[in-house]
């Protein structure tokens, strides 16, 4: 058995994680593209040492900043740890909101080897797109989904296929339970602008300017939120209020899309998350994941 606990960002899923695992006898595999990377911890909301209270955790700080890291190389990472986990008789536990990363691991998907993505970093989203539709008029991409755009024009130069024409499956390849944890719009925004004020008290800045004066822009610095958004700042263009409420506010949208891709990828048993009683929502999950597998 594999547990999925995903959802949008602020929800809980760390937590709950780690309480399963000590339930259950089980081992926590992230599945949060950002997280893969070391140095990145507060904008990326990555467990602490203390908060995993003895409960191994795998793909965690496994790539330096440099370093080209794929949804290919994921996929064969990730199933190794699962494979590990399993001929141990533990449970493998994914915690994590990269939509993609959970379908390379668990589905019967084929990626190609990709070329680094950099050779497109002079590109516009507009140029980039443009030279996808004109190998593959079928694609449909939005056009400010770059990381998209970029792993698309790959695929097909890379593979002399059209990207539309690729071969997807819903065919698990593991006997999985998907846990969705959930609230509120209202409640979420909350959460999420209180986690971006909490991470600033914890040393957002101080983070962020580390990695501005390395000069180092790969697709590790630029995809996750929380450390793009401050360089305006520290190059004197915008004022650190505004920064922030950017960072609030992409924060906002890619939990709507991260509730979207979800909702059509995967079948998920959503649960409302109680914030005043977590230990509650916790009981809820467990209680569900034991009637599933009885």
């Amino acid at each position: 058995m594999v547990i999925v606990i995903l959802g949008p960002t602020a929800v809980g899923k760390t937590k709950m994680s780690v309480e399963l695992a000590k339930k259950l006898n089980g081992e926590v595999i992230n599945v949060d593209s950002t997280q893969i990377y070391k140095n990145l911890d507060i904008a990326t909301a990555k467990i602490k040492e203390e908060e995993k209270e003895n409960i191994p955790h795998h793909l965690f700080d496994i790539k330096n900043i440099e370093e080209n890291y794929t949804v290919y190389d994921y996929q064969q990472d990730c199933r190794k740890v699962i494979d590990d986990i399993l001929k141990r008789e533990k449970v493998p536990i994914l915690v994590g909101g990269t939509g993609l990363y959970i379908k390379a691991a668990l589905y019967d998907y084929k990626f190609e080897k990709e070329n680094n993505d950099e050779q497109f970093a002079d590109l516009s989203n507009e140029e980039i797109y443009n030279k996808l539709k004109q190998i593959d008029s079928n694609v449909d991409i939005h056009i400010n989904n770059r990381k998209r755009l970029v792993r698309a024009l790959n695929y097909c130069l890379n593979n002399h296929k059209k990207f539309s024409d690729k071969e997807k499956t819903n065919q698990l390849l593991y006997d999985t339970i998907f846990i969705g944890l959930t609230t509120s719009r209202n409640i979420l925004y909350e959460h999420i602008n209180q986690r971006v004020d909490e991470m600033v008290s914890n040393g957002l800045l101080e983070e962020a300017k580390k990695i501005y004066d390395s000069n180092v822009r790969t697709k590790a610095v630029m995809t996750p939120i929380g450390y793009k958004e401050l360089f305006p700042y520290f190059e004197g263009n915008s004022n650190l209020e505004d920064c922030l409420e950017k960072i609030k506010q992409n924060s906002r949208k890619y939990a709507k899309r991260q509730y979207t891709w979800f909702n059509n990828q995967m079948n998920v048993t959503w649960f409302n998350v109680d914030f005043n009683n977590f230990n509650k929502t916790i009981e809820n999950v467990y209680e569900y994941i034991k009637s599933v597998n009885n």
